[in-house]
């Protein structure tokens, strides 16, 4: 089950995050920053945070909004699965599920930013997997040898008239 973000939510969360090898102190920092925006301001807009949630455990999240001045750009900020889990296709669906909330919200875009470490080859791979592609590549933007890639869907959305 997939649901928003509650106010219970947080601790669970930063566990699952430490779990994730890939991610730094200052990444889960970073991520829990969000988490907590969302879920004790209940009134913002910027960060939508949704749970996977299997037998009672939070076992994925992700994060979107919409991208400041932009009429129908949304980014991906944060998605990811438990590797404890041991459950298959967690984050696709919670990937399906960012894409149905831009397309809820009549988004034009969904970008998704991460490293071009060797250790993030597992998302690289997921992201084109899912029909993403590769709208940019910023050399040395993290550090030094750590490139900027940026994967992209784009929606085609009919205009009313």
């Amino acid at each position: 089950m997939i649901r928003k973000l509650k106010p219970g939510d947080p601790e669970p969360l930063n566990r699952m995050l430490k779990r994730i090898k890939n991610f730094s102190t200052q990444e889960v920092d970073i991520a829990m920053e969000l988490i907590d925006i969302a879920a004790f301001n209940p009134g913002q807009t910027d960060y939508n945070i949704f749970v996977y949630e299997y037998e009672g455990k939070i076992v994925g999240y992700h994060c979107i909004g919409k991208r400041p001045l932009t009429d129908a750009t949304y980014d991906l900020y944060w998605i990811a699965a438990d590797p404890e889990a041991g459950i298959k296709g967690i984050g696709t669906s919670l990937l399906e599920h960012a894409e149905n909330f831009v397309l809820q919200n009549e988004g034009r875009w969904i970008l998704a930013e991460t490293s071009s470490k060797d250790s993030y080859s597992n998302t690289r791979n997921f992201y084109l997997r899912n029909n993403y592609s590769i709208v940019a590549h910023i050399n040395d933007f993290y550090s030094l040898g750590d490139n900027l890639i940026i994967f992209g869907k784009y929606f085609s959305i009919k205009k009313q008239n």
